[in-house]
């Protein structure tokens, strides 16, 4: 695991650490040509320097998101503020991963993607890659 990744688990309680744990590990395995990093304070995962998949603590859990998520048409993820293309789903317990969906969506992270990476140049502006 990315050290700094460890480091971001090390500050989370047990429970919570025990859903990054697992996050981040099936997240490796569905992603495994993809960069992972600490980016604006979280765990973030890119491919060709687009960001993919990230997830954050809450006060109500663990936030896992998907940049590109409103494109996968997976109705447990719940759309972001409609500004941009992300959706979501938040867990307060490693029991409720249902690691099948998670690997769908890590799958159809792959194939559904939204040009984060180029939006400053395009002063906001989504391109569909």
């Amino acid at each position: 695991m990315n050290p700094d990744i460890e480091a971001y688990h090390n500050t989370l309680s047990e429970a919570d650490r025990a859903i990054a744990d697992l996050l981040a590990q099936e997240i490796d395995k569905g992603l495994p040509n993809a960069e992972n990093k600490i980016w604006h304070r979280h765990p973030v995962w890119f491919l060709n320097g687009n960001p993919i998949v990230g997830y954050s603590k809450l006060k109500s859990g663990i936030r896992l998101m998907f940049w590109s998520g409103m494109g996968f048409d997976e109705e447990v993820l719940q759309p972001g503020t409609g500004k941009f293309k992300d959706a979501s789903i938040t867990y307060t317990s490693v029991d409720e991963i249902n690691t099948k969906d998670l690997k769908r969506w890590l799958k159809k992270s792959m194939e559904v993607q939204w040009d984060y990476k180029n939006i400053v140049k395009r002063k906001g502006k989504l391109v569909k890659l």
